[in-house]
């Protein structure tokens, strides 16, 4: 929100805090054969390249009120890409939370910005299960900044990036700064919840939980997809090419992936 300077708290020069939002993000698929498995790979690599990856960084940027500087990207051979951004703090803007004008982009690769003293990072990582036809998408998403930018503004973009089944988002407040009269602050705005900065229209698509540690301005949230239709999560077919019995095992494979993670368990 805006503030007027006599809202504002006033700091013994500039602000220290650092403001901390990390992501795990999670995508499944059943893919049956080893040519679906290669298929849902170069899928995903040609849809997350490094241009891509570039152009979601760069609204990023925007939203938070930083200012790119300098940019280098490469995409790898033969899977994966990554972009890095440097970036100053420049002049705040401020982009109402209530808003959410963020348009939805692409889900990036491997990404690296550096802003003034603060940092962006996206990092993937796919994997499979040797035998049983399961492959998972796993997205790292690290929002760091000092002074007044706060990276919870971006917050929606960054969910409606990608569909996403299983999301684990962290913000920490770390360090401390002072204020004019020298007096330590360890936080500069208010918050009981990540979930107060995620629109109604997502929150409601999944269930979440959360393990937040108020004393230590840290905050938890793990957020599960509640709809479960199988042909969200089979690649190259539908569901009616498959037997009852097929579905019925596909279906308990991919519910309990999605356990382990959610849960942190192995059944």
């Amino acid at each position: 929100m805006n503030l007027t300077p006599e809202q504002r708290i006033q700091l013994h020069g500039f602000n220290n805090l650092t403001k901390s939002l990390s992501f795990n993000m999670y995508d499944i698929c059943y893919t049956k054969t080893k040519e679906e498995r290669e298929a849902y790979i170069a899928y995903i690599d040609e849809q997350y390249n490094s241009d891509r990856l570039t152009s979601i960084l760069n609204h990023v940027a925007d939203i938070i009120g930083a200012h790119v500087l300098n940019t280098a990207k490469q995409d790898y051979v033969p899977q994966g890409a990554s972009v890095t951004l440097l970036v100053s703090e420049g002049p705040v803007v401020e982009v109402p939370i209530d808003t959410f004008e963020e348009t939805p982009g692409p889900l990036p690769s491997t990404v690296v910005m550096a802003l003034d003293k603060s940092h962006i990072t996206v990092h993937t990582y796919p994997e499979y299960h040797p035998s049983e036809g399961i492959s998972t998408f796993r997205a790292d998403i690290d929002v760091s900044t000092c002074g007044e930018i706060s990276p919870l503004k971006a917050l929606r973009y960054l969910i409606h990036s990608f569909d996403t089944d299983i999301m684990m988002i962290d913000y920490r407040v770390r360090g401390f700064t002072r204020d004019i009269y020298g007096n330590k602050l360890f936080i500069d705005h208010e918050i009981n919840s990540i979930q107060n900065y995620i629109p109604k229209e997502q929150s409601k698509l999944y269930d979440m939980i959360d393990v937040n540690i108020y004393q230590e301005n840290t905050f938890h949230t793990k957020c599960r997809l509640k709809q479960f239709d199988l042909n969200n999560y089979l690649f190259g077919y539908a569901k009616d090419s498959l037997s009852a019995g097929e579905q019925a095992e596909i279906e308990r494979l991919l519910r309990r992936e999605m356990d382990e993670i959610f849960y942190h368990i192995t059944k």
